[in-house]
């Protein structure tokens, strides 16, 4: 090791400058990372393999602009120097530095990280006089030169560099280190790899506009990083995120601040932000500082309803009194990602005459426009296009970006369902072969079947435990199995067992990184992206009936009497389901009512009968305990809220001719008991064993003030809502039933459902554990153990658990540390709240589908009944039990008519006003007047509101001020909702076809390598578990919010 000094040049927090000299220490030895090293390096991790053609060093302007090429799974062989990778970090940020850290811990990547400033033979001092970029390139190809000595002329160094003076001063020193420009690395090695070169023009093409950039200012300029951080150490400023209103994106944001107290001044938890110029070029959710403007200037947010506006909570939408507001003044981290735009129409476009700057609208409402330089602008009208923003500057109305690929022309179903995981920042590219290697083999040749060791060592509960599965129909990924027996000394034996996903899945692994990225399933409209592999989410981990299967299990011994657990266990074990129930199946059971069981077809009728009375008799007592573990929850506080899911009817030639919500069945709950049951002693379980390092669930309780809307509702109709606690929350919501209209106490709980806040995963080290409590299920400790085929959570406490157990006999494990697992914890919150949000808005995508090839004038299905749950300043939001759908009802126009209703119940616009009171509005006009008021019910039209750069949207348009009457009111569909789905989609296909365009929804499904098949888990028990409710805490009658 040799030491020597390294001269820096610093800046002082003053703005002064500091001559800092450093110890720098040299190695002979540092990793190579290379399969072809001759000196035996210690080469731990990641390793480039041997038989790649080159390897590539990429000089630092390459690393700083086109990291996102490199980025390409198909661009293999790249070192990353120690030099590059700090010029990112200090010309970047840490997010962009976070990015590429991220790509070099990928092993999916072939890149690697060589400290060349560490190496005695490449590093570099820096000479006198030299630039830092002279410097910086002399750096990279020294690096270079040493590799290609290193590994003895074995392979072939390419270093990539757009500095045109480096290429002729460099590119003839050496033999077998090539020196050459990015377009012509890419033309000479990955011509084939068409969207890294389109990708390259885009970004040579916004890096010339920002260097072409005018010097008129715009935008305040940002403060110094220093002067920042002393504001808010001081309390002249804040930080937060900033969330941009999407009804109101021109005028209005919120800034969520951070731990902020000043002692003069008692500030709420959100400062407002109006106007563009006060958010400064902020981008919502970037990390921003905010300066407070005098109390004289201070206003509230607006109430009135916008275009498109859907519900909010409630302190959002209700509260108008001035409230804090401030100026952006600093950003503190850039949180930009992948935006979907579309380009605007030729008579539209805005762009210089020479040149093809185009002002392109992005899909989310709340991103400002991005200007975008490009070659194609005529070819691309009308298309959705995934851009990048590269700059901000004071000088720039818009923000300046670049183009990264095309999806395809908006209104399509496919581009369409792109967009939306694109705005979710949903990653879900096909499974690797590498990845699939690591799945055992299966095939009708060779059918998989347990491992002599793994049945020595587990607990068999094949023979001695009558092991069923209640699911949706048509499930293919059955996690989770139960059974329930009376013991020879009495008493109950109830056991949950899962799907043991971890012996499959080994910590580490590809497929396990794989599936930790994503964290989840995603459950779209009409398919679904599976977190694991279909070798076994849909085979060997989905616990079918009739064959062997590894599961989790954990059993109870209960009290014959009082239903108290006298023990419990948890292990591995080897089950097989001897039924694969649905839930109407299940319930007819219950019910006493003739029911066909696949399982029992092939058996003489004395058999028959016999087994069909030991699965009854497991139900009715499955049943019976699980509505004991209900009610015990229940006293505790326990909250059951309400959901909303829609399944259509169609008729014999496949027509949708409605839309109506799923009836809820016993069996949902006592499933979902269960479920909960489980996770609890889980829980219990794996906190007890590490008190710091286990992954738990909490439900925190809501901020009061998000309840106000659901109290001045229930009070206008005579109701006390006490949200001071769940138990009082619970039972003011039992209370508050109208006799008359069940409607009123089911909107209710949609309103508490909306003021929750949301469920989290946490690492109990970092959570006091005063706040493990779950809120909305009353227990004291909760966690996610029974969906491992679709939750990563859950794989990570199956670990937990068996490292718990092994603890117990005297082993030990290896476990990741407080910090790692909060971060993963986070992640997986990210998540799944970008799954949650895909979802809902896939289901909105498809909702607007159906109506859209429908005539609102002549079509009785685009008339329904509809209820009004809030009053705003200019119109209602009403609630549309037949379709599950919420929306904004105007009653005054933008032109500012008002509509009234004459003695004949026809409306009319006209001039006139309207009045607004906490429980009722009223328009009046030459005409009359006309009330509304809070849980009345209306007519009202559906139609499709059309819009050619955001998404389409459901216009609710109120056509009567008296309820909805059908022609049919008994009519129960009994169709799936899946069904939908598949007219829908039928409907695309045969219109692709009329255009002679081929249809894409066969390729998409090819390319990403998932489900076959609509899945209706989507449709069924998975929209709650990815959206504030959980999955196991509610079945149909929503539980409470959990996932």
């Amino acid at each position: 090791m040799i030491k020597t000094e390294r001269l820096l040049h610093l800046k002082s927090s003053r703005g002064r400058k500091v001559r800092v000299v450093r110890e720098h220490y040299l190695r002979e030895r540092v990793p190579c990372y290379s399969a072809l090293c001759q000196a035996d390096c210690d080469n731990d991790g990641k390793v480039l393999p041997g038989d790649l053609t080159h390897y590539v060093i990429p000089d630092v302007g390459i690393v700083l602009d086109f990291l996102e090429i490199l980025e390409f799974r198909e661009i293999q062989g790249i070192i990353f120097t120690q030099t590059a990778c700090q010029a990112v970090q200090h010309n970047k940020g840490r997010r962009q530095y976070n990015r590429l850290r991220n790509l070099l811990k990928d092993p999916r990547h072939d890149c690697v990280l060589f400290v060349n400033e560490f190496q005695k033979y490449s590093y570099c001092p820096r000479e006198k006089g030299e630039s830092q970029e002279k410097w910086q390139t002399r750096c990279v190809y020294s690096a270079a030169v040493w590799f290609y000595n290193h590994l003895a002329g074995l392979k072939d160094i390419v270093m990539v560099t757009d500095d045109s003076e480096a290429v002729a001063q460099y590119s003839s020193l050496n033999s077998g280190v090539y020196v050459i420009s990015m377009q012509e690395y890419l033309h000479s090695f990955w011509s084939d790899v068409n969207a890294a070169h389109e990708l390259y023009s885009s970004i040579v093409q916004a890096v010339q506009e920002r260097e072409s950039e005018g010097s008129e200012r715009e935008y305040q300029e940002h403060l110094p990083p220093e002067v920042l951080e002393a504001g808010i150490k001081c309390g002249r400023y804040m930080q937060g995120i900033l969330s941009v209103n999407k009804h109101r994106a021109q005028q209005e944001a919120l800034v969520t601040t951070q731990g902020f107290s000043n002692k003069s001044t008692d500030l709420s938890c959100d400062v407002l932000v109006l106007g563009v110029k006060n958010c400064n070029r902020a981008v919502h959710g970037d990390s921003v500082v905010v300066e407070l403007l005098p109390h004289s200037e201070w206003r509230g947010r607006t109430t009135a309803l916008t275009e498109a506006q859907g519900e909010e909570r409630s302190m959002e939408d209700q509260n108008n009194q001035p409230m804090p507001t401030g100026r952006v003044v600093g950003i503190l981290q850039r949180n930009w990602r992948d935006y979907v735009v579309t380009f605007p129409t030729r008579e539209t476009q805005t762009q210089s005459r020479n040149s093809q700057k185009i002002l392109t609208v992005p899909w989310d409402h709340r991103i400002p426009k991005i200007r975008i330089s490009t070659q194609q602008a005529d070819t691309l009208q009308d298309h959705r296009v995934v851009v990048r923003i590269d700059s901000w500057d004071s000088t720039s109305l818009y923000p300046n970006g670049h183009s990264v690929r095309v999806l395809g022309r908006a209104g399509e179903l496919e581009t369409e369902v792109q967009t939306i995981l694109i705005e979710n920042c949903i990653s879900v590219p096909p499974f690797s072969e590498a990845q699939l290697r690591e799945m055992p083999v299966v095939s009708p040749e060779r059918p998989w079947n347990p491992d002599p060791e793994q049945v020595t060592t587990r607990r068999d509960l094949r023979q001695t435990h009558l092991v069923f599965s209640i699911d949706p129909k048509g499930c293919e990924d059955v996690d989770d199995t139960l059974s329930v027996s009376r013991l020879p000394k009495g008493g109950l034996e109830l056991g949950v067992h899962i799907a043991d996903v971890t012996h499959f899945v080994k910590e580490g692994s590809l497929t396990d990184q794989e599936a930790r990225a994503r964290a989840t399933t995603y459950y779209l409209a009409d398919r679904r992206y599976d977190m694991l592999p279909e070798v076994l989410s849909a085979n060997l981990c989905s616990l079918l009936g009739g064959v062997d299967r590894y599961a989790m299990s954990v059993l109870w011994e209960l009290d014959s009497a009082s239903l108290e657990v006298r023990s419990v266990w948890f292990g591995r074990t080897l089950i097989r389901s001897s039924y694969q129930l649905h839930y109407e199946l299940a319930q007819a059971l219950l019910n006493g009512e003739d029911a066909t069981v696949p399982e029992l077809n092939q058996l003489n009728p004395e058999e028959q009968s016999q087994r069909l009375a030991e699965l009854t008799q497991a139900l009715e007592t499955l049943t019976h305990v699980a509505r004991h573990l209900r009610a015990q929850r229940d006293r505790g506080g326990a909250l059951e809220l309400e959901g909303v899911e829609v399944r259509a009817q169609l008729d014999s030639e496949k027509n949708i001719t409605a839309l109506v919500p799923r009836q809820p069945l016993e069996v949902h709950e006592t499933v979902a008991e269960c479920m909960i049951f489980a996770n609890h002693w889980v829980a219990r379980k794996i906190q007890e064993s590490f008190p710091h390092q286990a992954l738990l669930r909490h439900h925190p309780p809501p901020r009061q003030e998000f309840f106000s809307q659901l109290q001045e509702s229930a009070r206008a109709r005579g109701f006390t809502i006490d949200t001071r606690s769940n138990k009082s929350l619970a039972d003011s919501l039992e209370q508050a039933v109208d006799p008359q209209d069940p409607v009123v106490n089911r909107l209710l709980r949609m309103m508490a459902t909306q003021a929750m806040s949301q469920a989290m995963y946490f690492s109990t080290g970092a959570v006091p554990a005063d706040q493990y409590y779950h809120y909305g299920l009353a227990l004291d400790r909760y966690t996610h153990f029974t969906s491992p085929i679709r939750r990563y959570a859950d794989v990570i406490v199956h670990r937990l658990l068996m490292a718990a157990l092994d603890l117990d006999r005297g082993l030990s494990s290896t476990l990741a540390s407080n910090r790692e697992l909060e971060e993963t914890a986070q992640h997986i919150n990210n998540r799944n709240r970008a799954a949650q949000h895909a979802q809902r808005l896939s289901t909105e995508l498809f909702q607007c589908l159906f109506f859209r090839e429908r005539d609102p004038e002549s079509d009785p299905s685009c008339v329904s009944d509809a209820v009004i749950y809030a009053i705003r300043d200019n119109g209602l939001l009403v609630f549309v039990p037949q379709y599950g759908v919420k929306g904004p009802v105007y009653l005054r126009s933008r032109e500012g008519e008002v509509l009234t209703f004459g003695a004949d119940g026809h409306c009319e616009w006209s001039s006139g006003t309207v009045k607004k009171h906490s429980d009722h509005i009223t328009t009046s006009s030459l005409s009359g007047s006309t009330t509304f008021r809070l849980f009345q019910h209306i007519t009202v039209r559906i139609s499709v509101q059309s819009n050619r750069c955001h998404a389409d949207s459901l216009n609710l348009e109120v056509i009567q001020n008296a309820p909805h009457e059908t022609s049919n009111p008994d009519l129960v569909p009994t169709q799936s909702k899946v069904q939908l789905i598949q007219e829908v989609h039928r409907q695309a296909e045969e219109s692709l076809q009329k255009a002679s365009v081929k249809p894409k929804l066969s390729r998409e499904e090819r390319q990403y390598c998932q489900s076959k098949q609509p899945n209706l888990y989507s449709l069924l028990e998975e929209i709650r578990e990815l959206s504030l409710m959980d999955e196991e805490a509610c079945a149909k009658k929503l539980c409470a919010t959990t996932a």
